[in-house]
């Protein structure tokens, strides 16, 4: 399936599906307590990206949207960066992360596009 022309609204609830239904598979296993915290940090974060997006369709203003849409790219960076430690801490392999990367750097450059786009016309 190709997901080149879905708004990043339907990217990022897509994208936080795949954290719930990661998170579950996690819990499944017998983690010591930094697993479960680590792996509890990476749900809330790859959760809030798309939270943050559906957030922004009802903007009250345009500065309020890019506000939103940076929220959501923070929690885009957040994201990743619990994946790594999960890879680096043996939570997890690398490979059966590489797609969630992938589609995780994918929604940052969108939403840094988007912001940029969106303070360029606020600037002219």
């Amino acid at each position: 399936m190709s997901n080149v022309n879905i708004s990043i609204q339907e990217r990022t609830e897509n994208f936080a599906i795949r954290v719930v239904k990661t998170y579950s598979e996690l819990n499944k296993r017998d983690f010591d307590d930094a697993g479960k915290v680590v792996s509890k940090q990476f749900l809330r974060s790859g959760t809030s990206i798309g939270a943050n997006c559906s957030e922004a369709k009802y903007a009250q203003s345009t500065k309020d949207f890019i506000n939103k849409y940076s929220i959501a790219l923070k929690e885009a960076s957040e994201t990743l960066y619990w994946i790594k430690i999960m890879i680096k801490s043996e939570i997890v392999s690398k490979s059966r992360f590489q797609n969630m990367i992938e589609e995780n750097e994918r929604i940052i450059k969108i939403l840094t596009a988007s912001i940029n786009k969106l303070k360029e016309k606020q600037s002219t």
